[in-house]
């Protein structure tokens, strides 16, 4: 892992975890008990759900390879039974960077189809100019969906339900039934703007249409797994579906009068809509209202 790839994962982080440090084994690994069986594990990279239980423990998401040992110690003071499966929530590399290390010791990698072909293909992050190399082997998913899934385990009904041309063209939700928990992947940023990856795939609606998924299926007692950000409700994931909303009919209306992306950006349309969600970087602000605009 290179630092140009740790500086681009901070950034569809929103994170200084890592860049404000020296090495990966400062990075502080959190595991917090949520509802059920189910635990989230706060990391360098995507949020980790973690299904512990009698049949053995299934995770969501791996973040990144240099950090696979200290997660596994933390899974462990969890539970002793060996990880059987890895659900990948999409193909980014922040997501993904652990397969290889956890399927080369045995675990089943499950995610949707469009994530085994753009890890096999390499894949380019326009935004942060960053190009993946092609997987191979272990690193690759060997159970893979077009549509829905589900895992029966340690009591769970664990669904996984894919919409398209959301963040990518290759995102999953996960949702708990039992323990009445939802991970998100990074089809939630929770606290600041997403990063929607138009290029491959992502688009404004796509990112709406999964958070009314999930608002669908989300009561008062539903915890809900941000990608990026601190674990919430079904408040705080209302709360970011309405910000899209808003965000998106501001960019969609300025584009409607015949703005370019130039001139739309230089007039900070997002100022005044939910302030609360402004992140400290202009640029961060500009790369949303820039993904709004491409993919309307």
């Amino acid at each position: 892992m290179t630092l140009k790839h740790i500086i681009v994962g901070l950034c569809l982080a929103g994170s200084t975890a890592v860049s404000a440090q020296n090495s990966w084994e400062e990075v502080e690994i959190k595991p917090v008990a949520l509802n059920g069986n189910v635990h989230v594990i706060y990391g360098a990279g995507g949020n980790i759900g973690v299904s512990a239980g009698g049949d053995g423990v299934f995770i969501i998401d791996d973040q990144f390879a240099p950090l696979t040992e200290r997660l596994k110690t933390a899974i462990a003071g969890i539970s002793d039974k060996p990880i059987r499966f890895v659900i990948n929530t999409h193909f980014h590399f922040d997501h993904t960077g652990g397969n290889e290390n956890l399927g080369s010791a045995g675990a089943v990698i499950v995610a949707h189809d469009n994530v085994r072909q753009r890890l096999t293909a390499g894949s380019f992050i326009k935004a942060f100019n960053v190009t993946t190399e092609p997987k191979v082997g272990p690193a690759l998913p060997v159970v893979t969906f077009n549509d829905q899934m589900s895992l029966h385990l340690n009591g769970e009904d664990a669904r996984i339900i894919h919409l398209p041309n959301a963040h990518t063209n290759s995102d999953s939700i996960v949702h708990f039934r039992t323990s009445n928990v939802i991970h998100m992947g990074d089809t939630f940023f929770n606290g600041r703007f997403p990063f929607i990856d138009v290029p491959n795939g992502g688009t404004i609606g796509g990112v709406i249409k999964m958070a009314e998924l999930a608002i669908s299926a989300a009561d008062e007692q539903t915890v809900v797994i941000p990608g990026h950000g601190q674990v919430t409700d079904l408040a705080g994931l209302q709360a970011y579906h309405d910000m899209l909303v808003a965000a998106r009919d501001v960019v969609a209306a300025k584009k409607g009068e015949g703005l370019s992306l130039e001139e739309l950006v230089a007039l900070k349309p997002l100022a005044d809509v939910h302030p609360e969600w402004q992140q400290a970087s202009t640029d961060g602000v500009d790369l949303f209202v820039s993904t709004i605009y491409e993919s309307l």
